[in-house]
């Protein structure tokens, strides 16, 4: 099952990047752009949404005035505020209302992807007392935890991951000593291989290498025009 989100941005190009990436993501989204109406439709299925991400400013009703709105139909569900806000005292007053995170713009995408997860996962009833059996990737003494986007590297630093770069990690950890296209690697981790998404690649290329700089058994070979090596001695 899909897990829905209400999404109110009144910014339309900021919008539709944050919804598009989120249906990525396999999210359902809902997209209003107006405060009254986001309120309208909330109203309508106050039940229906798993969490809600709320900008400040927006016209109708801001976005303090909506989420006070929210908590009187329906006090359990999570929402965060999604602003340029950043002031002390608006923080402060998004945390005093009830928001269970607030991200201030510019915000990584797939920060904002991790955030919503551990909410809605915070949220939701525990069923069974029997611990999960967590899955782990080893690599020499290199951990990847890939339940809780963890990586334990050799020296026994812990590295939160997003969930991207996770995925990504599982698929070299997965294909040591050889070489992965580009195109494969784009196609199976983001779906889609255009331009944009490369330059996101090359990022994550760039932050695994500093993971791992002080692991003299682990490097990353870039194999140009082709793709990269995830080499392991």
């Amino acid at each position: 099952m899909k897990h829905k989100i209400l999404l109110v941005e009144d910014e339309a190009d900021l919008g539709n990047v944050v919804k598009q990436y989120l249906e990525l993501m396999d999210f359902d989204v809902d997209w209003q752009q107006n405060g009254r109406t986001a309120l309208d439709v909330f109203e309508k299925s106050p039940n229906a949404y798993h969490i809600l991400l709320i900008d400040v400013n927006l016209p109708g009703l801001n976005g303090f005035e909506l989420a006070e709105h929210v908590i009187k139909l329906n006090s359990d569900v999570p929402f965060l505020f999604l602003t340029a806000r950043g002031e002390k005292n608006d923080r402060l007053n998004g945390l005093k209302i009830g928001a269970d995170d607030y991200v201030v713009k510019p915000f990584d995408v797939d920060e904002l992807v991790l955030r919503i997860r551990n909410i809605i996962k915070r949220k939701q009833p525990v069923v069974s007392a029997e611990p999960a059996q967590q899955k782990v990737i080893n690599i020499g003494t290199t951990q990847l935890f890939v339940d809780s986007l963890k990586l334990v590297t050799e020296q026994g630093e812990e590295i939160i991951l997003t969930p991207r770069e996770c995925d990504l990690l599982v698929l070299f950890f997965n294909n040591v000593n050889r070489v992965l296209k580009r195109e494969e690697i784009l196609t199976k981790v983001w779906g889609s291989n255009d331009y944009f998404v490369g330059r996101s690649l090359d990022v994550f290329i760039s932050r695994f290498r500093k993971y791992f700089q002080h692991n003299i058994n682990i490097s990353i070979k870039n194999v140009y025009g082709i793709g990269f090596v995830f080499n392991v001695k």
